[in-house]
């Protein structure tokens, strides 16, 4: 049986390793990406590709468009301005994150937030993605179609990472660090970021150190 990593894909092969995945610890981690156990499905066949659709009109786009709130705004405008840094277009992605600024600054705070409501907001938009890339897959959008790879790899690692806290608390950030990956938004935990971002592929220079919170 082979198990795979639902946010980095990698792959643990019953047949090569010498313990069974079933058989390893619950406390084990992806030695990729730094995932849970639990975040490890077994290996499914591949699916056919749907034929692809009627792409929206403009109008269509817009009304969709218009319906996002302004923190949804300037979540996308800041997922649009690392997909510019990816593209080395340093202008777009300056303007990108002008805008992300601008919507930020006017969502209004959320006054009941908490650890446990951001891990059930963070597990229903990944459950959410196999919609999306469908519909991207259905239009023949190969753009659309990487953000949702992305975007699901990423969540699902801010899900993991979420869960985890809630289990071990602060004891999970002690003497250890938080890096960011500059261009997907991969949040990897550990002394040093990986030598290449599970997502993306970035090299370990396009991770940022989280810095503000108290050492343990």
């Amino acid at each position: 049986m082979r198990y795979v990593c639902q946010i980095c894909g990698y792959v643990y092969d019953d047949a090569k390793e010498a313990t069974p995945f079933d058989a390893l610890p619950d406390d084990w981690k992806c030695p990729l990406c730094g995932a849970s156990k639990s975040d490890f499905k077994p290996e499914q066949p591949a699916e056919p590709k749907p034929a692809a659709a009627a792409k929206p009109s403009p109008a269509e786009v817009d009304a969709d468009l218009r319906q996002l709130s302004a923190g949804q705004l300037s979540a996308l405008c800041s997922n649009l301005a690392r997909g510019c840094e990816k593209q080395y277009k340093a202008e777009e992605a300056g303007l990108f994150r002008q805008l992300a600024a601008y919507f930020s600054s006017i969502t209004p705070a959320v006054e009941d937030a908490t650890v446990e409501s951001v891990a059930a907001l963070l597990q229903q938009d990944a459950d959410a993605y196999a919609g999306l890339r469908a519909t991207a897959d259905a239009a023949g959008d190969r753009g659309a179609a990487r953000v949702c790879v992305w975007g699901e790899k990423v969540t699902r690692m801010l899900s993991s990472l979420v869960s985890r806290y809630l289990s071990e608390g602060e004891a999970m950030l002690a003497n250890t660090s938080v890096w960011i990956c500059t261009v997907c938004g991969f949040v990897y935990v550990g002394d040093e970021p990986p030598a290449l971002c599970p997502v993306c592929k970035v090299p370990a220079w396009k991770f940022e150190k989280i810095e503000g919170r108290a050492e343990r």
